[in-house]
């Protein structure tokens, strides 16, 4: 599975407490920006850069000064993402069947890890099955690699270390910053 921009800008619009509360508040109709502002008791510039930002990034829509909830966009991005979408690891030739027990041993219906397995091959397949949740050619915050990763088990900062130790994702010194490492990098 990649991750495409639009799940990027839908996780980065879910990251914030007000901008959820600026959704909230469209769940219950469309609205003005200052009716938004006076209902949620927030300044009208920070509504401003909120819902700039959800237009954006497709989840509200705007027509002459009313800001509405762009429901189609965002049933279309579940539908998308999470209806029964697993990231798929295929290993090819003798490896294929040993690929599949594993994946079978160790994750739960829903594509859950049931444990981390201990380190070795079983820990690589695992591995390599999780990193297909990070596109190629995109940076990631250590935030937006823990809610990729939270997908998968609560451990994230083992899952984050063990992508790094097997050279499948690379970070910055100071882990700023993320992204996916392509095969011989």
């Amino acid at each position: 599975m990649e991750t495409q921009p639009e799940v990027l800008n839908f996780v980065k619009a879910m990251a914030s407490a007000e901008r959820l509360r600026v959704i909230g508040a469209l769940v219950r109709g469309r609205a003005a920006q200052s009716e938004i502002a006076a209902q949620l008791h927030l300044p009208v510039k920070d509504v401003f850069n909120h819902l700039s930002f959800l237009v954006q990034a497709d989840l509200v829509t705007e027509a002459d000064g009313v800001y509405e909830l762009n429901e189609k966009a965002i049933e279309a991005l579940a539908r998308g993402q999470f209806e029964g979408k697993r990231p798929v690891y295929e290993a090819t030739g003798a490896k294929q069947e040993d690929v599949r027990k594993v994946l079978k041993n160790f994750l739960n219906a829903d594509g859950t890890l049931k444990q981390i397995p201990p380190q070795g091959n079983k820990l690589s397949i695992i591995l390599n099955f999780i990193v297909d949740a990070f596109a190629f050619d995109t940076n990631y915050t250590e935030k937006e690699v823990n809610t990729l990763l939270r997908r998968f088990h609560v451990d994230t900062a083992a899952l984050r270390r063990y992508l790094v130790d097997q050279k499948l994702m690379a970070r910055e010194s100071d882990g700023t910053k993320y992204w996916r490492v392509k095969n011989g990098e």
